[in-house]
């Protein structure tokens, strides 16, 4: 495929915001160029759910269809393909690939969401995404009443065990440590019935993703279904960063309520900006920015 030099907006990264972005703006009749590095942070999540018409079908599934749906729309090109700089011209901006390709928009949009930082539990990666998990809302009735942990320390790890309560009975909060909580939310986790184990975890054993026990560094285990944590994350692309624009306290792209970020021109949606990690959620956030940027377009030129 012959791809133009100049487009009216580039989205970098083609997942979930990405597409539902550029599908905005193939509808609005813009230019728009999709260039995407094929990496998407749940690659190896089973199934996908909490997101209606959708529920139960593989993430890939969706992006696929999504995908397909998008690049009907004549205007809208898509790229395989990594963005490894970008700066400001005189009419927008210029991005650059791997592949030495360099491509110009008025606007630009990130979309490319962030990269988990995996602790150093043999097996845990394994079951990332799959019974090693981060959010109830995508896969808490898959093992709900199940034998379940949370990983977790402090109020971070009090709040977890309150929320995922709902889901289950038979809960056990691993600190992987020493424990942090407060005398009070520890008797109020005993009140509940759910223990605190605060010995060091060294392995989730597993069968192709599927915990099955909890190994302990003094060599104890315990059985165990799933497991909740929230693991530190990093940008997928740090560009915007070097484009000057500014992050949250939590490591997000700070944006307002129009997907704008703090650099002119430049906008971001999908996980980079919030953190309620979700498909419905990215979906979101992809159609109202590039509604917004086809607004800031028409503003421009009325």
């Amino acid at each position: 495929m012959a791809y133009e030099k100049q487009y009216d907006v580039i989205i970098v990264g083609g997942s979930y915001a990405g597409l539902s972005a550029a599908m905005a703006l193939g509808r609005s009749l813009r230019k728009v160029l999709i260039i995407d590095g094929g990496e998407p942070c749940n690659r190896q999540t089973p199934h996908s759910h909490n997101f209606i018409t959708h529920d139960g079908k593989t993430p890939k599934e969706i992006a696929m269809l999504a995908k397909e749906q998008v690049l009907k729309y004549e205007t809208v090109a898509f790229l395989e393909g990594t963005v490894v700089t970008a700066g400001k011209t005189e009419g927008g901006f210029e991005v650059n690939t791997a592949a030495g390709e360099s491509f110009s928009a008025r606007k630009l949009l990130f979309a490319t969401g962030i990269k988990d930082q995996m602790p150093a539990i043999d097996g845990f990666a394994a079951c990332w995404g799959i019974t090693a998990i981060h959010c109830p809302y995508c896969h808490g009735y898959e093992v709900r009443h199940e034998r379940t942990g949370v990983m977790a320390n402090g109020e971070m790890g009090y709040e977890f065990c309150k929320l995922i309560s709902n889901w289950t009975k038979d809960l056990t909060l691993f600190t992987n440590g020493k424990s942090t909580l407060t005398p009070e939310q520890a008797e109020k986790l005993a009140k509940h019935h759910i223990p605190i184990v605060e010995k060091e975890i060294t392995a989730f054993e597993h069968t192709n993703g599927h915990l099955s026990q909890v190994r302990f560094k003094d060599g104890s285990t315990l059985s165990m279904k799933a497991v909740y944590s929230k693991l530190p994350f990093v940008l997928h692309c740090d560009i915007p960063v070097q484009l000057g624009c500014a992050l949250s306290e939590q490591g997000l792209l700070v944006v307002d309520q129009f997907y704008k970020t703090t650099v002119p021109g430049i906008y971001a949606a999908g996980d980079a900006t919030f953190m309620m990690r979700s498909v419905a959620m990215a979906t979101y956030s992809g159609n109202f920015a590039g509604a917004m940027i086809n607004k800031d377009l028409v503003d421009e030129t009325f």
